[in-house]
């Protein structure tokens, strides 16, 4: 009973965690790594854990969520048909490899590498979203040598920073003249390919921080991931029902202004 009066504090801020990522989620469509890892980040960081463990345990705890969500989320598109599974069957191997890589080095590097990683990724993302491109920037997807190098990137960094497949999978496919609705069903199936496999490989072979804290095995905090995910889900359909009465277009710009102004600081504090 004292450990969890204790810990009450720790547990109500990974619940708001959960709820926000699904609102976000709902409201603008946004995965839930580019929400979580900075929250985690810096609340890990308020309960006396070092920056530098917050980043390793915030990646590790984000792609274990992503894992039941990206399997509903997948679940969903599949249903309208906006899986593309040919171009999984090319790009999936590209990816798993890069998963591998990136999450065998999240154990093994400095976690300041890892924040400025995800600093520069979410104030990219951030840009994207602010600047709304339209067009595409190619006509058509590359030969196979160029998608295999696509796939390989989106599962290393991917697993690197603890985000889904969608923070860089949709643009680089809307960038290849892809459509739209297709890029963000593939990216969901992409989530998956990316979230198991790192996180059972940061959860088996990760070395737990000693300031790490309570209910982190591995590198993953699993008190987080049992308070997070059912949260995610229950509100992810909330926020969208919100997004259904409001300015979707305006709401994802604030975000985004938001999200750029969270990468700065994750950046500034590796400075200052």
């Amino acid at each position: 009973m004292d450990l969890l009066i204790n810990n009450l504090p720790t547990l109500i801020a990974l619940i708001a965690t959960g709820m926000v990522a699904g609102l976000l989620a709902g409201l603008l469509g946004v995965g839930g790594g580019i929400v979580i890892v900075p929250i985690l980040y810096f609340l890990f960081q308020g309960f006396g854990v070092s920056a530098d463990s917050a980043m390793v345990i915030a990646t590790a705890t984000s792609l274990a969520t992503i894992v039941p969500t990206s399997i509903s989320s997948m679940r969903a598109h599949h249903k309208k048909g906006n899986v593309d599974f040919s171009l999984l069957k090319l790009w999936g191997p590209f990816i798993l490899c890069g998963v591998l890589v990136g999450s065998y080095a999240v154990t093994q590097v400095n976690g300041e590498l890892l924040t400025a990683l995800f600093g520069i990724i979410a104030m990219l993302s951030a840009l994207n979203m602010l600047v709304g491109r339209k067009q595409a920037i190619f006509n058509s997807l590359p030969q196979k040598p160029g998608q295999a190098g696509m796939g390989t990137s989106v599962g290393l960094f991917s697993s690197m920073v603890g985000i889904g497949g969608g923070t860089l999978t949709v643009p680089m496919l809307t960038f290849c003249n892809y459509p739209a609705h297709k890029a963000v069903g593939t990216a969901a199936a992409v989530g998956l390919i990316i979230s198991l496999p790192a996180a059972l490989t940061l959860l088996s072979i990760g070395s737990t921080p000693d300031d790490a804290p309570i209910g982190t095995f591995g590198l993953v905090n699993l008190i987080g991931f049992i308070c997070i995910v059912p949260l995610t889900v229950m509100f992810a359909p909330v926020g969208a029902n919100i997004a259904a009465k409001l300015d979707a277009a305006m709401l994802k710009k604030v975000f985004a202004v938001v999200l750029l102004l969270t990468a700065l600081r994750m950046l500034a504090q590796l400075i200052l």
